[in-house]
């Protein structure tokens, strides 16, 4: 008979024995049968068969893979109370309902259960930092139910705060708005930290500088849709550039269908790119631009976008991440009659977008890598009742294409222990199934059986909700359905 493994107690030192550890460092060490020393929220030392102070808890790693928390730049975690609702949307029917209908009808209780569900998600799938990419905050009151769930769940965060239902120039200006932003910025916070969150139409009017200079003025870093077919393209990027608003804080989601001039601009700028392949392949964004990356010398981090249609880990990220641009390697040398004989795109590259590229996406050198000194943000797979498990042969390969969530054995946030053999610690799940019910039967209710049932499948909308989905502007451009080749293999 097998004993579950005792929980360790916070506030001691913990040790993880005899694992395969992922560096991630600048040079891609992968160390053998190495323990990891967790004192404190610090990482204390890597290094085989290491002393510990007295009373150190110790974790078998033996047969595991010890890896730096994920990172994911890019999540829209109120959107949670709808998983897998839009399993078959488009991304104009994502527009349509999120954007121009039902996501108006969500309260500030409906956001706190989205992101508080999202954020145990988050650390059930060993991903310790998510960036909120909160685009429905219509209130300050939204903002706080937001901020408030988030605070509720040990992870570390990043509210990226956003209005799809106003237009940025005019949210940014409230002063109840700023308000909001200065105080939590003041925090100092280490477990929650800010950016603004919009998008650039293309208007050559540029109004979305008044928001840009809100960013500036409190010292906060811009997340931007870039790239998206149908809502922004090359001129947005264009604007920003010649207004001096890229920097190298700012994070470009998507970035798809853009040119060559884009991708220069954001290179030479020293921008970073979210991609967030299952999203862009499946919704119609445009290609993942694994490959423009790479040509411009680009920094990357991964993000899975909403679970409306995904699922909330950076496993699933890596793998279609791999496969998307081994697709396009392998079809591009088809069609000239040739044959793909090495891989341009390698495992190591996709763990690594997914912890210190996220770290570098967010200015922050002290996570994304397992090294003494840094945050203990530390993640443990390892499933002994898998035969999924072994041989453990090529590490980077295992966790891009074998693991899974339920092989997250312990998780650790800020030298916190979040997780440990398989399950979460300390998080009931049963008063977040409520709220979350509560939300669903809400919404139900609302909109009718009818409705509800019709909205995982709905009509093709307008042709004038292609041109923009941006309602709180009139302004509309040819530029996202012209370009032809160029612009959708972003050349």
């Amino acid at each position: 008979m097998t004993h579950p493994e005792p929980t360790p107690v916070a506030g001691r030192p913990v040790v993880l024995r005899g694992g395969t550890v992922l560096t991630m460092d600048d040079a891609g060490t992968v160390l053998t049968d190495t323990d990891v020393l967790v004192v404190d929220d610090r990482i204390a030392a890597v290094g085989p068969r290491l002393e510990v102070p007295a009373g150190t808890q110790e974790i078998d790693a033996g047969g595991g893979i010890v890896m730096p928390g994920m990172i994911d730049t890019h999540r829209h975690m109120w959107q949670t109370v709808m998983r897998g609702y839009g399993a078959d949307w488009t991304l104009t029917q994502y527009f349509v309902w999120n954007y121009l209908e039902h996501g108006k009808k969500f309260r500030p209780e409906d956001i706190a259960a989205g992101n508080r569900l999202s954020a145990i998600e988050s650390l059930d799938a060993g991903v310790t930092t998510t960036v909120d990419w909160s685009h429905n905050l219509q209130t300050v009151d939204h903002a706080e139910a937001a901020v408030d769930a988030l605070r509720s769940v040990p992870g570390r965060f990043v509210l990226a705060y956003g209005n799809i239902q106003a237009a940025p120039w005019e949210w940014t200006a409230d002063p109840a708005v700023r308000s909001f932003l200065e105080r939590h910025r003041d925090a100092h916070d280490d477990m929650l930290r800010l950016q603004l969150a919009f998008d650039v139409t293309g208007d050559p009017g540029f109004p979305e500088r008044a928001a840009f200079e809100v960013a500036r003025d409190l010292g906060l870093p811009v997340t931007t849709h870039a790239g998206v077919w149908g809502a922004t393209n090359d001129d947005g990027i264009r604007l920003m550039h010649e207004h001096d608003f890229m920097t190298p804080e700012t994070v470009y989601v998507h970035a798809s269908t853009l040119t060559a001039d884009s991708y220069q601009r954001i290179a030479g700028t020293g921008g970073s790119i979210s991609v967030s392949t299952e999203s862009e392949s499946s919704a119609g964004q445009g290609h993942a631009p694994t490959e423009q990356v790479r040509q411009y010398g680009i920094p990357v981090s991964l993000s899975m976008d909403t679970s409306v249609w995904w699922s909330g880990d950076l496993f699933s990220a890596m793998r279609a991440t791999l496969n998307a641009d081994r697709m396009s390697e392998h079809m591009e040398a088809h069609l000239k009659g040739d044959t793909v004989t090495h891989l341009r795109l390698r495992a190591q590259h996709v763990v690594e977008w997914a912890t210190r590229g996220g770290a570098h996406a967010l200015g922050r050198d002290d996570i994304g890598s397992l090294q003494p000194g840094k945050k203990a943000d530390v993640v443990l797979i390892k499933n002994d009742a898998s035969p999924v498990s072994f041989p453990l042969l090529n590490p980077f390969g295992h966790v891009a294409f074998q693991a899974q969530r339920g092989d997250v054995h312990t998780v650790l946030v800020n030298g916190r222990v979040v997780k440990h053999a398989g399950r979460l610690v300390d998080i009931d799940l049963a008063p977040v199934r409520r709220e979350v019910e509560a939300t669903v039967e809400r919404l139900m209710s609302e909109l009718g059986p009818e409705a509800w049932a019709k909205g995982m499948n709905p009509d093709l909308p307008s042709t004038e909700v292609l041109d923009n989905p941006y309602q709180y502007t009139d302004f509309k451009s040819e530029a996202t359905h012209t370009g032809g080749e160029e612009r959708v293999l972003g050349r």
